[in-house]
């Protein structure tokens, strides 16, 4: 049987800032952190909004080898003025001293690390219905202005 392609269209462009980590101590898997998520803007050919600071936030744990395992829930608000709810997973790992330089707030290049998320969207908002309906995926960065995510809806 032959594989059916992946296809995907190019929602946004999301940068997110952030609030001092709480840190939470080592717990069941890894040490936890959350982290607030301050604000953000998303920008693109079928979205454009912001992030509703307050609402947003990062649960992430991190492996001893460095390795983070993201779990954000964020509420973002239309340009049209629909409140959509986005849930993501994902992880960003790579060599040590590349997380410790991503850590340590220094430019790294994208392409020396792997930062992939998961997400889903829930709205009310009959203008943005289609996003109920789709499965995203993002590719992650991390600058030193805080993390920046292309979303892309997988067809």
């Amino acid at each position: 049987m032959t594989p059916l392609p992946l296809t995907s269209e190019f929602l946004f462009r999301m940068a997110l800032s952030a609030g001092t980590p709480q840190m939470a101590g080592t717990a069941r898997n890894g040490e936890l952190r959350v982290i607030p998520v301050t604000g953000g803007r998303l920008e693109g050919p079928r979205f454009n909004g912001e992030v509703l600071p307050g609402t947003a936030a990062d649960w992430l744990r991190v492996d001893p080898d460095g390795t983070a395992h993201m779990d954000v829930r964020l509420t973002l608000k239309a340009s049209s003025g629909g409140i959509v709810y986005m849930h993501y997973t994902g992880i960003r790992t790579g060599a040590p001293e590349v997380l410790a330089r991503l850590n340590g707030g220094q430019p790294v290049d994208p392409a020396d690390y792997y930062f992939r998320v998961a997400i889903r969207f829930e709205t009310g908002a009959t203008d943005l219905a289609w996003m109920n309906k789709v499965i995203a995926v993002g590719m992650g960065q991390r600058p030193p202005s805080g993390p920046t995510y292309d979303v892309y809806a997988i067809n």
